[in-house]
């Protein structure tokens, strides 16, 4: 039941009043540049990164809206991915050319056209955006992990701590899937991106804070921060080259 993806993008999701804000942190974070806006309102852009192919975009939401992060998988067949998703228990949402899906646990994704990306980015002084984070309430755990470990075909591997585990992504790809247990017992799925910056960890951080991210707490591998559209995300520890 597993489809081929052939590319991985990040979305931020931003509520309109901090759309803005969020976008020039994340620019300045990634040293991109900020695509023509397109869709029927001008609500999609993509952060053109100054190397490689493209994998991050920003979306710009309803002022009531909550932020988020979700994936688009890049596929050659859209239809056919969608029908494997739900085979595995996700529902569909909405179809527009693309088909927007929900994980079981309720994480918001969608399967999209792939259009030839294959060029992953180099890090950049010392650090890559090259994760996005599930994070799953306990009794969600199991079935999250292996819905998307079939959905994806990715060999799925332990991590440490004991409440992380892995999918191992192929070679080229820009994001590594990691899926964390969180000691919340129920609720919805939600993710959240992270940062490898290995020995770079804390002038990464520092950099961050002065384009206006906040630190919310600290971990021996990794530092939380929260950028200035309330979204949270970590700087970790692990090689930018390897993700490891």
């Amino acid at each position: 039941m597993a489809i081929t993806v052939r590319w991985l993008t990040a979305f931020l999701d931003l509520p309109a009043p901090t759309h803005d804000a969020g976008t020039r942190f994340w620019l300045a974070a990634t040293d991109g540049t900020l695509s023509p806006p397109r869709g029927a309102q001008g609500e999609f852009a993509t952060v053109v990164p100054a190397d490689g192919d493209a994998y991050l975009r920003v979306q710009r939401l309803a002022p009531d809206a909550t932020a988020r992060v979700h994936l688009d998988l890049h596929v050659d067949d859209v239809a056919g991915a969608a029908r494997a998703a739900e085979a595995l228990g996700a529902r569909r949402l909405h179809e527009a050319g693309h088909v927007v899906l929900a994980s079981p646990g309720g994480l918001v994704f969608c399967v999209v056209r792939h259009r030839g990306e294959r060029r992953r980015p180099r890090p950049r002084d010392g650090a890559l955006l090259d994760q996005v984070c599930l994070d799953i309430p306990a009794a969600r755990y199991g079935a999250e992990c292996a819905f998307w470990a079939e959905l994806t075909g990715w060999r799925h591997v332990p991590e440490t701590p004991e409440e992380f585990t892995a999918l191992v992504r192929p070679d080229g790809m820009p994001l590594r899937i990691l899926l964390q247990r969180l000691g919340e017992p129920d609720g919805q799925v939600r993710a959240h991106l992270d940062w490898a910056a290995g020995r770079e960890r804390d002038a990464v951080v520092a950099r961050h804070e002065a384009w206006g991210a906040r630190v919310e707490g600290r971990r021996r591998g990794w530092v939380v921060l929260v950028d200035p559209a309330g979204l949270r995300y970590c700087v970790t520890a692990r090689d930018p080259a390897t993700g490891l």
